[in-house]
């Protein structure tokens, strides 16, 4: 498991260290990261580092001296390096004075001509807020340029626990932090770039504030039929979904579940003749009871909002076994405090998936603060919608974030938006449920779910656009490569 920490939890830790800290040790080691992943980017875009130029953007304190120090060690392999400082009176003194040692110069005059590369160490772990000058106009030039950036810690602008990306801010091409990953190289993931961890010598917390399992982990994980098993043991979900207006979102959800490895998929709904068209091995009935039994139940994409609806969903809520809520069923629960009620009052697992409207809609008619808190600070806001419903919330996203109603949260960068399409997310309830029925927790199932998910668009896309239907053809591909790691 990755974990990510709050900048509070990292400050303990490096003071724990005692003298690592104070006589200077942590800073030497951050440095020598500093430049080796600074040399690794120039590696990756040029044909050699020696005689390549890197300019230092340094603002006040430790994240402007790791810059600093790093100098020394770019100087060695022939690097050419100058600093523009933001705060020259707040500079790290000793850094900049080993700087200049080593033979590197600071300049205001035409800073970036001829740079290959620049280096973000403006505010780092204790920045809050946006740019201000004169850095936003010097990080603007960069951009302008096009020049390419390593962020020291985390990008400049980006609130190091919401993960909030401020205007103006710094879009890193690569970050490099040190020993543990910060809050906001998960849930500001795309304006970190690649991430880099250099380890210092600083021990993590117990306990990270968000975790993200890794590929291996997913693999490992991922349930499999051994020697006893069968159909019935393997898991069997029930979808209903779809309408006489949305076919399409029945066959999406149905194809995904029996791709991500369910036992059987009894699907429910109007759109039968579409589904077996599509997937004839499911079992497709137009009637709820006729539906027979199953061990969870993916209720909502494309199925209405009326009244008959509300009661497939009253009738599924009353079934003894896991149950994902999504998109029109998410609408209809947004709409009626009793079925909110019955969730909350549920023995078994619920698993809501909203998109950020539809979280905004529920909390609103849930009288939750989430809906208040989403736009600063998402993960305080899937924590707190999920305390208050008594429930399981997935919000899509880029980076998608699971919470469980006691607050533990796990989270999946997808790494690209290329699963930004319509029908995307009734894939991604396909594959959840299944993982639901084969006895996953709601928390695991649900960011498996979204790493595989993420995993079929990119093998999908190839580097351009694409429809649901292309991304649920790459679901059991994408599940075949995954399933490599498992060792």
């Amino acid at each position: 498991m990755i974990g990510f920490h709050a900048a509070q939890s990292i400050r303990d830790a490096e003071r724990a260290t005692g003298p690592l800290l104070t006589d200077g040790v942590l800073m030497a080691r951050a440095a020598h990261g500093v430049a080796a992943t600074v040399l690794d980017e120039l590696r990756r875009r040029y044909d050699g580092v020696y005689g390549r130029t890197v300019v230092l953007v340094v603002g006040a304190g430790d994240n402007g001296g790791d810059a600093l120090y790093a100098a020394r060690h770019l100087r060695g392999r022939g690097v050419r390096v100058r600093a523009v400082l933001t705060a020259p009176d707040r500079v790290h003194e000793a850094g900049l004075a080993d700087f200049r040692v080593v033979g590197g110069h600071v300049t205001d005059a035409d800073p970036f001509d001829g740079a290959d590369l620049v280096v973000d160490a403006i505010v780092g772990l204790g920045g809050h807020g946006p740019l201000r000058e004169p850095a936003a106009t010097l990080m603007a030039d960069v951009a302008q340029a096009g020049i390419p950036v390593v962020a020291v810690d985390l990008p400049s602008g980006v609130d190091p626990d919401t993960g909030i990306v401020h205007t103006p801010s710094v879009r890193a091409d690569a970050t490099v932090t040190f020993s543990l990953r910060r809050l906001a190289h998960l849930l500001a993931a795309p304006s970190c770039g690649s991430i880099t961890v250099r380890d210092i010598g600083i021990e993590a917390p117990e306990r990270p504030e968000i975790a993200s399992p890794s590929d291996g982990d997913v693999a490992r994980a991922w349930p499999l039929p051994g020697p006893s098993d069968d159909k019935y043991t393997q898991g069997v979900v029930g979808v209903i979904a779809g309408s006489a207006r949305y076919p399409g979102a029945a066959v999406l959800a149905t194809t995904a579940a029996i791709a991500a490895t369910s036992g059987m998929t009894r699907y429910v709904g109007s759109a039968t003749a579409q589904v077996v068209a599509h997937r004839p091995e499911a079992v497709a009935v137009a009637d709820l009871d006729d539906a027979g039994r199953v061990q969870a139940w993916v209720i909502g994409p494309g199925f209405g909002t009326d009244s008959d609806s509300a009661d497939a969903l009253r009738r599924i809520l009353a079934d003894r076994v896991p149950v994902l809520v999504d998109a029109d069923a998410l609408t209809v629960l947004a709409a009626d405090a009793d079925l909110r009620a019955a969730i909350a009052s549920r023995e078994s697992p619920v698993l809501l998936t909203p998109h950020a409207g539809e979280f905004t809609r529920l909390a609103v008619a849930a009288g939750s603060t989430a809906a208040d808190l989403l736009a600063e600070d998402r993960l305080a806001a899937v924590r707190r919608l999920a305390a208050d419903l008594g429930v399981t919330v997935l919000l899509k996203g880029r980076v998608t974030l699971v919470a469980d109603s006691d607050a533990t949260a796990w989270g999946a960068d997808a790494g690209s938006s290329w699963a930004a399409t319509a029908g995307s997310g009734d894939v991604l309830s396909g594959i959840a449920g299944a993982l639901l029925a084969a006895g996953i927790a709601p928390r695991e199932a649900g960011t498996m779910a979204a790493r595989l998910h993420a995993h079929a668009a990119a093998r999908a896309s190839g580097g351009a656009p694409i429809g649901a239907s292309d991304l649920v053809a790459a679901v059991a591909p994408a599940l075949r490569e995954l399933l490599r790691l498992r060792q």
